[in-house]
């Protein structure tokens, strides 16, 4: 029966690991939305966490802000009963898309940097991972069935190159806009590409 112990052991270390790391990772978030890129030192202090055990979860400060990144595994940014209408459907997405870039804009500006930095592919921010572009396609599904000359997946490329936070930043930071009329920027961008979509595919008179 002692043996039966053992992965209790296992199991509590696992978790008090997680919490660690966890600990580690909202204190960067934390610091990131301070305006500060914090090194692993600098994280481990504001985590309560000795400088010697946070280099054990992450050696430099890239793994460190790597790490930081905003993960979602959401694989749509619909609601349950979403309406037929690409339009709709698309304004929904939007909506949630740019509230979601707003929220973390400190962690993706930091990643969109560290994706711009030379790094193997196997170091590279999940920022290049092309998500957004899933949750629009999504949005746009129907136009598969009530347009099928319609190449979504570029249209949703078109959308997704418009929006996030490459656009985000170029707005605010070399437009001049606030991040409310960014936002609203970008909803419209991406209702006017899908209406130039349906304008260009409609039957000539």
């Amino acid at each position: 029966m002692m043996g039966m112990s053992v992965p209790y052991e296992l199991g509590g270390r696992h978790q008090q690991k997680a919490r660690t790391r966890q600990a580690l990772i909202s204190a960067t978030r934390e610091l990131l939305t301070q305006g500060v890129i914090p090194t692993v030192e600098q994280a481990a202090a504001a985590a309560g966490i000795s400088r010697t055990t946070a280099y054990r979860y992450y050696p430099n400060q890239r793994t460190l802000l790597l790490a930081a990144h905003p993960e979602t595994q959401q694989q749509s940014l619909l609601p349950e009963h979403a309406p037929s209408d690409p339009q709709a459907r698309l304004d929904l997405v939007m909506e949630a898309f740019t509230r979601i870039t707003v929220e973390w804009e400190p962690q993706l500006r930091t990643s969109l940097r560290l994706s711009l930095e030379p790094a193997p592919d196997t170091d590279r921010p999940v920022l290049r991972g092309g998500r957004a572009i899933g949750w629009i396609e999504d949005a746009l599904a129907p136009l598969r069935e009530t347009n099928p000359e319609i190449d979504v997946h570029r249209l949703a490329v078109a959308i997704r190159s418009a929006s996030g936070i490459e656009a985000l930043i170029w707005l605010t930071d070399i437009a001049g806009l606030s991040r409310e009329e960014a936002v609203e920027t970008m909803r419209w961008s991406a209702h006017a590409l899908l209406q130039a979509a349906l304008a260009g595919a409609a039957p000539s008179q």
